[in-house]
């Protein structure tokens, strides 16, 4: 192991010694009984299970830690490096995240990408990379399950899982509200309302979203102020529960988004041959553009779903169908400047329009499961999923269409056994049939087939030492399905494919609750391999997208979730992640950037051997810390919230360079302000990216130091209510 591999594990155990010290350390606070955790429950089994007694390394997060994350108007990317092991970015803007988990992820910008973490919102997968940036409102909870999730959530999960769920219709009438308003005449407002309209019978709940920030960066070339950087997103979502009777219940789900703003913002030449740090031709409130259209994007699309629950006693049946559709597109001056005139060198312009069309996805799920009372439990299911969708790409000179489909199927099941009343022993098998093709429209290119069927399987062991302390074993097996990626084939080159890649996941964890349940301290050790990993080869001087599969693909780490209840007015948690991950392929070679100083060895043709190499936006570690400090006051409390990240080297392509990468990226918020007791409302004042680092994002090498950077930051106020 590397000297820099034990530093970042010794920072591990240090933040876990930290945790522990804190709570050994306050004996004072014992005699505070009534402070304790709630309970933290969660689905990763497709059961409700308290997260203390599942054999998965699962982190939740909920309540103000997510009101805080988005109360500047931010997409799904505000959660990156929020969980440890998480991290988002996008050269897409709001439309098209990538995610990784524990370093396994897809930097592939194509709309038509797989990823190997899949998104699921209300119990449906949202398999294209534009679904996945369905906007996050009236969330109850969300969970990010890391490691590979095959048996119970099929292909396309070697990373893990991001599971969204929102709040569902009760019975009691339940309404809630926020409104901020912040710097660049940043808004959002945020509802949610429900009830019975028929008692037991029939309740509803209706949810909307609405963010804006007006245009604030200006285009100096076109001397047009506040061209763009501006954005307007809409949601709304509506629930409907029918009970017709004790034993059964049908929830209805219809949902749509709108969207209309500012694609990614590109930057030419702001990174500086032999060095990765932002320099001068840097401003974050101007570009130098003369394409692009200053760079809009627009998405709308809408949803429906139908989960019928039915319990037959012993046995409950689960049935979900759901479809989803979207269309849209974006635009962008990609070489973030003008050719020949700057900033920096550039040596010729790059203007590409995106665009989705005629997305249908529908995927239907069924599923028996046992009840949970006696020793032994287990569920079986099939599942099957189709999609149709069109990807055209106008890069000026060329364009075409491609149409991509995609049909799987599969069966699973999964038992678990109370062996004795402290070991409990789970194992889970799926079976996956996985079929692509792609064709070019109004040509006569053939058509391109990939199928492939695989098992995926898990196997885990959860032993309680004591009340408290819990600590588990978990093998998994998955795959991600092969891919076809087009789009070369507007710059004159055929279309490539990845064939499928399979992982082999071993963990050992623990879960604790310390000190009266005050502290509740989680962690995980993980080892991974993968055989054929997908990899795309993005931008080089030729700006290739090109998919490759590498021999294998190894990672080793550590992860740490904790909470500390101090005091009744004081909470403390902190999170850690390490991950070391190295490509294994001695003869794999990738085409490097036009203008920077690539430090891998090169082949005979000029391209970068990667071997050895960490994997693209893998995060050597994340750290993130939150606190909330309340005085009371009356009915009534003053508070202080502020959440923290810090993250580090992160390697940007397959090959190395001296500026495609980021290290010590760190950003934070704080909120303060007064709120009732009973929750009834709430006003403060918030600051996101509180000290406005700028911190690189992302970059596109082909003909200039090109970057995309962090969102500026926001201070404004917010005002929420429920009831």
């Amino acid at each position: 192991m590397t000297t820099s591999a034990k530093l970042r594990l010794r920072n591990g155990g240090a933040l876990a010694a930290l945790i522990l010290v804190a709570g050994l350390a306050a004996p004072a606070f014992a005699q505070e009984a009534s402070v304790t955790l709630d309970d933290v429950i969660v689905t990763a089994q497709k059961r409700s299970e308290n997260i203390q007694e599942v054999p998965v390394s699962v982190a939740a997060v909920s309540g103000e830690k997510l009101d805080a994350l988005f109360a500047a108007g931010e997409d799904v990317l505000a959660l990156s490096s929020r969980v440890p092991g998480l991290y988002i970015e996008s050269s897409n803007g709001r439309a098209a995240p990538r995610f990784y988990i524990r370093g396994l992820g897809n930097a592939d910008f194509d709309l038509a990408a797989s990823q190997p973490v899949s998104v699921i919102v209300d119990d449906v997968v949202m398999e294209n990379v534009v679904l996945k940036s369905t906007p996050i409102f009236d969330v109850e909870q969300v969970e990010v399950l890391r490691g590979p999730q095959g048996t119970l959530f099929g292909r396309n999960t070697t990373a893990g899982i991001v599971k969204f769920d929102s709040v569902k219709p009760s019975q009691a009438f339940k309404a809630n509200a926020t409104a901020t308003y912040g710097t660049h005449n940043s808004a959002t407002f945020e509802a949610g309302v429900g009830g019975a309209l028929i008692p037991d019978k029939v309740a509803v709940r209706a949810s909307v979203l609405y963010q804006h920030r007006d245009d604030y960066i200006d285009n100096t070339f076109t001397h047009v102020k506040d061209a763009m950087g501006g954005y307007d997103e809409k949601a709304a979502r509506l629930q409907v529960l029918l009970t017709p009777d004790e034993d059964t219940s049908i929830l209805l789900n219809a949902h749509t988004r709108s969207l209309d703003g500012t694609a990614a913002i590109f930057r030419a030449n702001i990174l500086t041959k032999g060095s990765n740090k932002i320099n001068g031709n840097f401003d974050r409130d101007s570009v130098f553009y003369n394409g692009g259209a200053n760079n809009p994007q627009t998405y709308d699309g809408t949803g429906l779903s139908m989960k019928i629950d039915h319990d037959f006693g012993g046995a409950k049946l689960t049935s979900i169908s759901a479809y989803e559709t979207t269309h849209g597109s974006s635009r962008g001056d990609i070489d973030g400047g003008v050719a020949g005139v700057g900033p920096g060198f550039i040596p010729f312009d790059s203007d590409t329009r995106d665009g989705l069309d005629d997305l249908d996805q529908l995927t239907q799920e069924i599923r028996l499961a046992s009840d949970t009372d006696g020793p032994f439990s287990w569920q079986v299911g099939g599942y099957y999923f189709h999609s149709d969708f069109l990807v055209t790409t106008d890069a000026g000179f060329n364009k075409a269409t491609l149409n991509h489909k995609n049909t799987a199927w599969a069966a699973f099941g999964q038992a678990a056994y109370q062996i004795t009343p402290k070991l409990k022993v789970t194992g889970g098998l799926r079976y996956t049939d996985d079929d692509k093709s792609m064709t070019v429209v109004a040509s006569t290119a053939p058509k391109v087939s990939v199928s492939d069927g695989k098992v995926s399987w898990d196997l885990s062991a959860f032993y309680g030492v004591t009340d408290d302390f819990s600590v588990y074993a978990r093998a998994a097996r998955g795959f991600r399905g092969p891919t076809i990626q087009g789009r070369d084939i507007v710059f004159f080159s055929p279309a490539s494919v990845a064939q499928s890649e399979t992982i082999q996941s071993y963990e050992v964890g623990f879960k604790s609750e310390l000190l009266d349940r005050r502290i509740r301290f989680n962690g995980a050790a993980f080892t991974y391999e993968e055989k054929n990993p997908q990899f795309s080869a993005i931008g080089g001087a030729g700006n290739n997208t090109l998919l490759i599969n590498a021999d294998k693909g190894q990672a080793y780490g550590v992860e740490f979730d904790g909470e500390f209840k101090v005091t009744q007015n004081l909470l403390l948690t902190a999170g850690y992640s390490y991950n070391h991950t190295k490509i294994k392929d001695k003869d794999l070679a990738v085409a490097v950037c036009a203008q920077c100083s690539v430090i891998d060895p090169l082949n005979a043709s000029g391209q970068a051997l990667v071997n050895g190499n960490p994997f693209p936006n893998a995060p050597k570690y994340v750290l993130n810390f939150t606190a909330r400090y309340s005085y009371p006051i009356g009915d009534g409390e003053l508070f202080a919230y502020t959440d923290w990240f810090k993250q580090g080297y992160t390697n940007l392509f397959l090959y190395e360079s001296r500026e495609f990468n980021s290290r010590g990226s760190f950003e934070g918020g704080l909120k303060l302000g007064y709120a009732k007791q009973d929750g009834a409302y709430e006003v403060a004042v918030f600051a996101r990216n509180l000290t406005n680092e700028v911190n690189l994002r992302g970059g596109i090498d082909f003909n200039n130091n090109t970057g995309f950077v962090n969102e500026p930051r926001i201070v404004g106020v917010s005002i929420s209510a429920k009831r």
